[in-house]
């Protein structure tokens, strides 16, 4: 890698200050490779290698790095280093370092900015947080129906300078409101005296401003585009966002539903660099909550006490109960596992949980009685025909319960708006626990005839 190639000559260059030998090295290497670079070097020498890397490329550089790691070189940078790094920046990566800066930083980067940016940052930090309006960039290439072919290409040859992309280019009436998005390619192979709206199908894919981010991950997704419109409330086109900053979004969400599933609040910093009351506050919000699940069934147990005490299999029942409850937990996680999926893609919605009951009861059911039949054998063995039927009944009863709980929660939460990712493994485990328990000893407690 560049990194252990290249590190010994850096910091030999930058020791015998060659600058200019120094800036001929690292502009032909790409930008993610450089920020990757500029982390390994003593933190004395990384102003010194930042200062010689070319305007924009030094911009592209900081912006594929860390939030912490840009608020340290932002402290280490005069402010006419900071104005210039702020002035290359595009306006989507921008935005995104000062929402994630500290407040002081913020207003100090929002000083340095020129009016026209300033501006524009306001604006865009004036969309919701983790809304499409926080993500996109006013630099993008638009057209009008009436121009020709030819005029098209002249102004998407001088305005594609600023552009993030012209893979895309937007067709807008004089109201700037969005008619259609056409691929650079069609524009090209088009003769040069037709009109724009010759070529136009006035089909596009577009998302508000003020949806929230995964939203325009769907979208981009299903057209499969590398540019997405983003329009007002009145169908006015105000900006665009691209599949690079989705792709950012997407591992940010997919991270939150990792951390989620673990019972674990979502943690935005690189898990090296995260201090460690962080981690712990972090942590043990739901492990007190499944500490509290687990005092339920405990109480569970206790209270079916009498039916434990009133047999002389009633070591044997409690001794399956690990079993079983394990099962129902274990059905329960793989059915909110992929709910939690199916809802995060779209794949399923609200609207289709009776359809997905009727399906999940008869997947349920038919785990249920495998299952039963597999424990029904070491019950019979070890307890006679009366334990076989009370654990074969009961990993029936629990597996389905599991399954179902399993299966609902991902949809109450995503019903009450909030992230259906909650549903995690230990939650469903620890309250199917509390259910299987009661089950199992409210069973075996009316099979036997135990008043």
């Amino acid at each position: 890698m560049l990194k252990e190639l290249l590190r010994p000559e850096i910091e030999e260059l930058i020791h015998r200050k060659d600058w200019t030998v120094l800036r001929e090295t690292l502009e032909i290497w790409p930008a993610p490779e450089l920020s990757d670079l500029l982390l390994t070097l003593p933190k004395d020498d990384r102003v010194l290698f930042y200062r010689s890397l070319p305007r924009d490329l030094a911009a592209e550089v900081f912006s594929h790095l860390e939030g912490s790691d840009q608020d340290e070189l932002l402290r280490d940078l005069t402010d006419e280093e900071t104005r210039h790094l702020l002035a290359n920046l595009t306006p989507d990566d921008r935005t995104h370092i000062l929402e994630e800066l500290p407040g002081q930083v913020t207003q100090r980067m929002l000083n340095l900015l020129s009016p026209e940016d300033l501006r524009e940052a306001r604006w865009l930090l004036g969309y919701p947080e983790d809304s499409v309006g926080r993500l996109m960039t006013p630099d993008y290439v638009a057209v009008r129906e009436d121009a020709t072919i030819a005029q098209a290409l002249r102004h998407i040859r001088h305005a594609g300078k600023k552009s993030e992309t012209v893979n895309r280019i937007f067709v807008v009436d004089k109201d700037w409101h969005l008619l259609d998005d056409i691929e650079l390619r069609r524009f090209i192979l088009a003769e040069p005296d037709a009109r724009v709206s010759d070529i136009m199908d006035h089909s596009f894919a577009s998302v508000s401003a003020f949806a929230e981010a995964e939203e325009a991950v769907r979208v981009i997704r299903r057209y499969d585009q590398v540019a997405l419109a983003v329009l007002d409330s009145a169908g006015v086109l105000v900006g665009i966002v691209t599949v690079d900053d989705l792709l950012d979004v997407a591992e940010e969400e997919a991270t939150e539903d990792f951390h989620r599933v673990g019972s674990v609040e979502p943690i935005y910093t690189s898990l090296l660099d995260t201090p460690l009351g962080i981690l712990f506050r972090r942590r043990v919000g739901w492990l007190l909550v499944l500490v509290l699940m687990g005092i339920v069934s405990a109480a569970a147990i206790t209270f079916f006490e009498p039916t434990i005490d009133a047999l002389e299999e009633g070591v044997l029942l409690v001794a399956f109960l690990p079993l079983l409850i394990g099962s129902a937990g274990n059905a329960g996680s793989q059915s909110s596992t992929l709910m939690i999926r199916a809802i995060a893609t779209g794949d399923v919605r609200t609207s289709d949980w009776f359809y997905l009951l009727g399906r999940e009861l008869g997947v349920a059911g038919a785990l249920g009685v495998t299952m039963a039949a597999a424990v029904s054998i070491p019950g019979f063995f070890q307890g006679g025909r009366e334990i076989a039927v009370i654990v074969a009944t009961t990993m029936v009863l629990v597996v389905m319960l599991g399954s179902l709980i399993g299966m609902s929660l991902p949809f109450l939460l995503n019903r009450l708006k909030m992230d259906p990712a909650t549903a995690s493994g230990p939650l469903v485990t620890s309250i199917t626990d509390i259910t299987g328990v009661i089950v199992y000893f409210s069973f075996a407690t009316w099979y036997l005839g135990i008043s």
